[in-house]
């Protein structure tokens, strides 16, 4: 797999690349000098199962908080910066464990320089970001449009400045919202390049539309054995972000621990508020560290047999349910405990 030959960068207290597990991105949305709100919507990501964790930092103020921030938290900080290379050394100074920049609007050849020389004294990353939708005009006129091949090239375009400037520790994140644009930049990009990849669909959308598209992208790229670390990009909390991650992950093979949750489509069956329950249950799960899989099912009848693979679930009825495991029914449930008694299951499970 690709991955397993990219270069091995530190961030922080983690790794990525070599063939290292691929690590969960995500964003705070709160202003970051705001320390006390940064710090506590990070122990929400944290809890989620966030492992490097970034935040934007436009001003002075955003930069000096860093120190505290990290102080509180236990996941890598990196730095978001646009524009202005002194928020990035000043990002750096602050304890910054790694810098996400675009080095072709950071003020030129001597800024960068400026920049790569603080990361390199203290040995922090430099996370390399291009976006489609800020390609430059050259690259736009010379592929006839923002392209997959554009997006490439002005990516190692911005990775030999860094490279001129003498400095090698380096991360890539090339992204789009066009899905299947960014799937065959990543194609491409990893056939050119060591170095390792973060990936995801950028401003893929709201949480139903953004989710169905960070789905298909990262799939297909990380299906590929590309990808070190992940961002699903959502417009809205961040946990989901974090939520989706690892589902995607879970999903391909990628990452084990957490419980799977499957549960049956509603029919005329159904005589119980299966959609609430389902949800109900999914709320609960994510409470225990088990590498097991839940079923909710609909169909008293039917339920356990369709849902034979599942370690444990339940399955609904008129007035009462089932408690079921590896298909076979353990015992008859009220309705209204199928809840409470999945969850006493679950806090007993044996390991």
């Amino acid at each position: 797999m690709i991955r397993d030959n990219t270069r091995v960068i530190k961030i922080g207290n983690r790794v990525i690349g070599g063939g290292s597990p691929i690590l969960i991105q995500s964003m705070t949305n709160t202003p970051t000098e705001d320390v006390e709100a940064t710090v506590a919507q990070i122990h929400r990501l944290e809890k989620a199962g966030c492992e490097i964790i970034r935040c934007t930092v436009p001003n002075a103020g955003a930069a000096a908080a860093l120190s505290e921030i990290k102080k509180q938290i236990s996941i890598p900080l990196v730095a978001d910066i646009h524009f202005d290379y002194k928020m990035a050394i000043a990002a750096i100074e602050n304890g910054a464990d790694k810098i996400r920049i675009n080095p072709g609007n950071i003020g030129g050849k001597e800024k960068l320089a400026a920049v790569v020389s603080a990361a390199k004294e203290r040995e922090i990353p430099v996370r390399v970001g291009v976006n489609s939708g800020s390609l430059e005009k050259e690259l736009v006129e010379k592929y006839h449009g923002v392209t997959a091949e554009g997006i490439v090239e002005s990516a190692l375009d911005k990775v030999h400045m860094i490279e001129e400037a003498g400095y090698e520790n380096l991360v890539i994140s090339i992204k789009s919202s066009d899905v299947l644009m960014c799937v065959k930049a990543h194609e491409m990009l990893a056939e050119k390049t060591d170095y390792p990849l973060h990936v995801g669909i950028t401003e893929a959308g709201t949480i139903f539309s953004g989710n169905i598209k960070s789905a298909l992208g990262l799939g297909l790229i990380l299906n590929q054995g590309i990808g070190d670390t992940v961002r699903v990009s959502l417009t809205g909390d961040p946990v989901q972000e974090v939520r989706a991650a690892r589902l995607i992950l879970r999903t391909l093979g990628l990452r084990q621990g957490g419980i799977e949750l499957v549960s049956c489509p509603t029919c005329g069956r159904t005589k119980i508020d299966l959609i609430g329950l389902a949800n109900q249950v999914e709320a609960v799960v994510e409470e225990f560290p088990l590498d097991i899989k839940v079923a909710v099912m609909g169909c008293a009848v039917n339920g356990p047999g369709e849902a034979r693979e599942a370690d444990i679930g339940i399955a609904g009825g008129i007035g009462e349910g089932l408690l079921f495991k590896k298909g076979e029914i353990v015992r008859k449930v009220p309705e209204d405990k199928l809840l409470s008694v999945l969850r006493e299951e679950l806090e007993n499970w044996k390991i």
